[in-house]
C-alpha cells in the first residue's frame, strides 16, 4: 500500500483507543461493543489491529438515546446482580446458565483463580420479559432439566466459545483467518490431524488467535483461560473439526500456504575423456576379475 493511501486510510479512521473516548465508552465496554458487532472497525493496514471508521462514529452518535443506550447495551452483570434483574436466587440462576439458558459473554478469574461468568444484563431483561421463560423463574425445574443438571451439564463454557467463535469470525479478514479462528477452539492435537502438512499448520496458526489475556504466559490463569478456550465437547469438537476441514479447502483455494524454495543441484556433466577413461577402467577391472 502506498504512503499516500495509508494516509487517507488513516484520515478517514481512528484508533479504538480515540473512538471510545468519541464515544464515551471504557475501553472494557468499547471492546465489549466491538466483540458484539454493535461498532464496526476497518483493519489496519499499516500495522495490524483493527481501526474504527470516523462514519462509524458519526453513524452511533446519531442514534437515538446515545450514549447512555449504547452503554446499557454493553453492561455486563454478574451472578448475583444477574439473579436480581431475574428475581430469582442466584442458585437458581446458576442452574439455567449451567443448562445453557443464560449465556455468558465474557469472564474473568477472581483472586481465588475462580471463573466468573458475566452475563449482559439486556439479554437478561429479554429472557425475563417472555413470557415463555416464566415456569422456569418459578416453581421447580422441570424434570428432564433436572436430570441433566444431575449428570454434571454446565454448558457455560461450550456457549462463550461459540459466542467468541462468532468475535472472531467478524473479525477475520479472509480465508486463512477464518481457519484460524475455527482452529482456535481447537486442542493441537485435533488440528494435526486435519492439517498434517507441517507448512500448512505453521501458516495456519499464524493466524490462530490465543485465549482472552489473562495473567502471564504459563501462569496458572493463563492455562485454565486457555482450557475454557478449547472445547471439549464430542459434539462441538465433530463441528469444528467439520468447519475447520472445509476452511481449510477454501484458504487452500484462495492461496496456498508457502513453502520454503526447494533445493535445486545443478551437476556438470563429465567431459568426454573423464568417460573414456572411467569406461577403460571398467574394462580392465572386468578383466582381472575384481
Amino acid at each position: 500500500m502506498s504512503g499516500t493511501t495509508l494516509t487517507t486510510a488513516h484520515q478517514t479512521s481512528c484508533t479504538p483507543s480515540r473512538a471510545a473516548r468519541e464515544l464515551g465508552l471504557k475501553r472494557s465496554e468499547f471492546d465489549l461493543a466491538v466483540h458484539l458487532g454493535r461498532i464496526r472497525t476497518v483493519p489496519d493496514e499499516g500495522g495490524g489491529g483493527h481501526r474504527v471508521p470516523l462514519t462509524e462514529l458519526e453513524r452511533l452518535r446519531a442514534q437515538d438515546g446515545f450514549p447512555d443506550a449504547l452503554r446499557s447495551a454493553v453492561r455486563t452483570v454478574g451472578t448475583t446482580e444477574g439473579a436480581a434483574l431475574l428475581e430469582v436466587p442466584p442458585t437458581r440462576f446458576t442452574r439455567l446458565a449451567k443448562l445453557g439458558l443464560l449465556v455468558p459473554v465474557r469472564f474473568y478469574l477472581n483472586r481465588y483463580r475462580t471463573v466468573v461468568w458475566m452475563y449482559l444484563a439486556d439479554e437478561l431483561r429479554q429472557f425475563a420479559a417472555d413470557d415463555t421463560n416464566a415456569p422456569l423463574l418459578t416453581g421447580r425445574t422441570p424434570p428432564h432439566l433436572r436430570t441433566q443438571l444431575g449428570d454434571g451439564v454446565d454448558l457455560r463454557a461450550r456457549n462463550w466459545r461459540g459466542r467468541h467463535l462468532g468475535f472472531l469470525l467478524r473479525q477475520a479478514d479472509g480465508p486463512w483467518q477464518r481457519a484460524g479462528a475455527v482452529a482456535a477452539l481447537l486442542d493441537p492435537v485435533q488440528i494435526a490431524e486435519l492439517v498434517p502438512d507441517p507448512y500448512e499448520r505453521a501458516h495456519l496458526n499464524r493466524f490462530r488467535p490465543g485465549p482472552p489475556a489473562h495473567g502471564a504466559p504459563g501462569s496458572p490463569a493463563a492455562e485454565l483461560a486457555a482450557r475454557i478456550m478449547t472445547a471439549d465437547d464430542p459434539d462441538e469438537i465433530g463441528w469444528l473439526r467439520a468447519d475447520l476441514a472445509q476452511a481449510i479447502v477454501e484458504a487452500r483455494e484462495h492461496r496456498p500456504a508457502p513453502r520454503p524454495a526447494a533445493h535445486r543441484t545443478t551437476t556438470t556433466p563429465a567431459s568426454p575423456e573423464r568417460c573414456r577413461g572411467l569406461l577403460g577402467w571398467l574394462r580392465r577391472r572386468d578383466v582381472r576379475g575384481v
